[in-house]
């Protein structure tokens, strides 16, 4: 386990300039109440929902083609150990993003069921 993690940390170290590029993006700072919001409110709300989901996978295809390009300019410095635990790595900080990305988008989709029953919309 420890050889495991310090072929993990020697990758890293390797490695960690090549994902300065890869912005992760900000939740949305505020998602509507839908008991509450007006309707510009909740359309201001999905749109930063939106905002938000398009810079997530903008940033996840980032972080995959920086790993790549990473992957093969250090080819002959990694292990295929530390290679597999850097994609180890890469693939949970892509779970945890799309955690996130899910967690936000119920959220508002709570608000806006909640929203709509109120209005009696979609009828």
């Amino acid at each position: 386990m420890k050889s495991l993690f310090a072929a993990a940390t020697l990758a890293a170290l390797i490695l960690a300039p090549a994902y300065a590029s890869c912005v992760y993006p900000h939740a949305p700072d505020h998602i509507p109440d839908g008991s509450t919001a007006t309707l510009a409110q909740m359309l201001a709300g999905e749109t930063a929902v939106q905002t938000y989901n398009t810079q997530m996978v903008a940033y996840l295809h980032c972080l995959t083609q920086e790993q790549n390009k990473a992957i093969a300019q250090a080819a002959l410095k990694l292990t295929k150990k530390q290679v597999a635990a850097m994609r180890a790595m890469d693939r949970k900080r892509h779970n945890a993003a799309v955690e996130q990305l899910m967690t936000v988008a119920k959220e508002f989709n709570a608000e806006v069921l909640i929203y709509k029953k109120k209005h009696k919309h979609g009828k």
